[in-house]
């Protein structure tokens, strides 16, 4: 039995360890404006197309610096990067608190100021997960990618939980504050961090660094491996990624009240209880050799539990308290499956990629995991608005299933992927 729960061996490691305990806080802030936004959005508007647009706002940021995040990472010290996008992620959440606080209720006053949080989170996550690698053994990579993940979902089950108690007793802009107040905590295990100098120098930050994003594509054009991880996670969340619908399912389909309360927290909340519980008896995970096929088989439940969320949504308005659970389960399956999925994905890439170029594909890793949900916002909203959240849903998850089959048919040898041999 103890080899099916959680391999915790690289949190031996003390810089590692330090950055994954203040991971535990962190994303339980970060969550609670996760869950802010679009309730504020909704609140503002009614309306999940402005739910959904919130996607644009969050997705151009993402990708613009998560791409030079990356190279800056591979240029400069590591722990000082960290040191400075821990900061400016505090700074943006107490904008954000400031605007709900004054109470401007401007939809797009809180979307510029996602896009600036956006962007220094886009920065901060290449970093961090390019750090990892240069801290443990190659062969402790997969163990840790589930620790971290399992610890990024609890937050996200924890945050939105949270939120939706708290909202009896506080108004939207407390939400805000809390998440500002946690970003001390990466802040100072920054600065405890050991330095994480590059391993190739003489980088600039300026044109070097654009040039440097280049170099990145022109791996990931040579290495169908890393290049289908990243294609089966955009099939994977452009397509079957409803979060965008919970604010409207909630409230129409479920009966929750329209400023969200429990019935969204429970919704926003499912899915990274699925994964909290994957990542848990996760210690099978270092066993897999064949890890694009887990990633592919991981993807197809994923899409067949979107499927079964979609339809639970559409017979809700008869008995919506039944529902609501069955909802919330088939939501959490997609969360185990898509935990499953992120922790080889990454896991794939650290392994194939040599550490001078670890931060740019980490800063591509970054702009897929990121903004392909991002993506899939503005494309559910959109859909919600045309077809109704029951046929957005459902379809989005048929649509994920055929294609990530169509993708691994086309390209087998993400199929057959090993682990390579372990370097001494």
């Amino acid at each position: 039995m103890a080899r099916l729960f959680a391999d915790t061996t690289p949190l031996k490691t003390p810089d590692f360890r330090r950055l994954w305990v203040a991971g535990i806080v962190t994303v339980i802030g970060a969550n609670l404006t996760i869950f802010a936004v679009p309730v504020q959005l909704y609140a503002l508007t009614q309306s999940s197309a402005y739910v959904g647009l919130s996607g644009v706002f969050a997705l151009v940021p993402l990708i613009v610096f998560g791409l030079l995040g990356g190279a800056w990472a591979d240029a400069m010290d590591r722990r000082v990067l960290l040191i400075i996008t821990s900061c400016g992620l505090g700074v943006s959440s107490v904008l954000l608190w400031l605007q709900a606080a004054l109470g401007l209720n401007n939809v797009w006053v809180v979307l510029c100021l996602l896009s600036v949080q956006q962007a220094f989170y886009a920065i901060d996550s290449p970093t961090r997960s390019a750090a990892i690698p240069r801290m443990i053994p190659g062969d402790q990579l997969a163990a840790a990618n589930s620790l971290n993940f399992t610890v990024f979902q609890f937050g996200a089950i924890v945050g939105p939980l949270m939120a939706g108690v708290m909202l009896r007793w506080v108004d939207l802009s407390t939400l805000y504050l809390i998440d500002a107040a946690t970003c001390l905590v990466p802040m100072w295990v920054a600065w405890r961090l050991a330095p994480i100098p590059p391993s190739v120098s003489g980088r600039g930050m300026g044109f070097d660094a654009v040039r440097s994003v280049f170099e990145g594509f022109r791996f990931l054009s040579g290495n169908k491996v890393v290049l289908m991880s990243f294609v089966v996670d955009l099939i994977a969340m452009i397509a079957g990624m409803p979060r965008a619908l919970f604010p409207e399912m909630a409230h129409q389909s479920f009966g929750g009240p329209i400023e969200g309360g429990t019935t969204m927290a429970l919704l926003a909340a499912a899915m990274s209880i699925g994964a909290v519980v994957g990542g848990v008896f996760s210690g099978w995970f270092p066993r897999i050799q064949r890890q694009g096929l887990a990633v592919v088989i991981a993807i197809v439940v994923w899409g067949a539990a979107m499927i079964g969320f979609g339809v639970a949504g559409g017979l809700a308005h008869g008995s919506a308290g039944t529902m609501l659970w069955i909802a919330v389960v088939f939501l959490a399956i997609g969360g185990a499956a898509d935990m499953v999925s992120a922790a080889f994905r990454s896991t794939i890439l650290q392994q194939v990629a040599s550490d001078d170029l670890r931060g740019r594909l980490q800063g591509v890793f970054t702009v897929v995991v990121a903004g392909g949900p991002r993506l899939a916002d503005t494309a559910h909203g959109v859909a919600a608005a045309m077809v109704g959240t029951t046929l957005a849903a459902a379809g989005g998850g048929a649509l994920v299933v055929i294609g990530v089959v169509v993708a691994a048919a086309a390209v087998p040898v993400f199929v057959r992927y090993r682990v390579p041999p372990t370097k001494p």
